[in-house]
């Protein structure tokens, strides 16, 4: 009768918010198992931290910031072909999350134009200061810098119709944190992009911590209340992995 009693009330805690059943006969439940893996064995360049396999890579620091804007990037990655491969519309909200120098936040606030608004998120306050100082020289008015963290970008919830991130998810020290996190900022229906190295290319000239496959990808956001939309190949090294949410969250 206790344990009936038990459940019946369990039932009606999990309306309110949930409930977590006691052991019964002296057993408990087992522990979940840890979400992240350390290893002493690694990749030099990367964090010897691994998430669902994969080894977290080590973080670019703001002192590389002229590296985000080379002009080789232009024929590296063709940024133009893949913000036409995302297909924005004026107005759209958009975050560039993992920001930098803001090479793409600024292509970002013409694609959206004047009434379109564009979030440069970043954790690293000096890429925020350059972001800043050029959206002054340029007379941008429709960025708003953020100042996220490790675990969270800090996006205003259910606000954004594109979240993307470009050679940047490799990096987050949460991933699973901060997806949550993302997923929470983006509205209904609201997609969120992955532009990453090929992992799959051995020709790709970009350290292998720093690349990601698209099944790799694809596996990370199974857990979440995303949909895979597609995957577009045509750029010169990186994938283009789209998700669209599929829940109010």
């Amino acid at each position: 009768m206790k344990i009936r009693s038990l459940i019946r009330a369990c039932v009606l805690a999990a309306m309110l918010g949930g409930c977590l059943l006691p052991a019964v006969h002296g057993q408990q439940s087992a522990p979940a198992p840890p979400r992240y893996e350390y290893r002493a064995v690694h990749d030099p360049d990367g964090t010897g931290k691994f998430y669902m396999g994969r080894e977290i890579a080590q973080v670019m620091g703001h002192e590389a910031a002229d590296w985000l804007d080379r002009p080789e990037r232009e024929q590296e990655e063709a940024p133009d072909r893949m913000l036409d491969a995302l297909k924005l519309h004026p107005g759209d909200v958009v975050a560039d999350i993992g920001a930098g120098s803001g090479y793409m936040t600024f292509r970002l606030a013409q694609r959206v134009g004047p009434k379109g608004t564009v979030y440069a998120e970043e954790i690293q306050p000096e890429m925020l200061d350059i972001i800043r100082k050029r959206m002054q020289e340029r007379n941008v008015n429709n960025v708003k810098t953020i100042l996220g963290t490790i675990t969270d970008p800090k996006l205003p919830p259910r606000s954004v119709d594109l979240i993307l991130l470009v050679d940047v998810y490799h990096e987050f020290d949460h991933p699973w944190e901060m997806t949550r996190a993302m997923v929470r900022g983006l509205k209904p229906g609201g997609r969120l992009v992955f532009v990453e190295y090929r992992l799959e290319d051995p020709d790709v000239p970009i350290k292998t911590v720093h690349k990601m496959s698209e099944k790799q990808v694809r596996k990370e956001m199974a857990i979440f209340p995303l949909r895979w939309v597609e995957t577009n190949e045509s750029l010169p090294r990186q994938h283009i992995i789209i998700f669209k949410k599929t829940v109010e969250r």
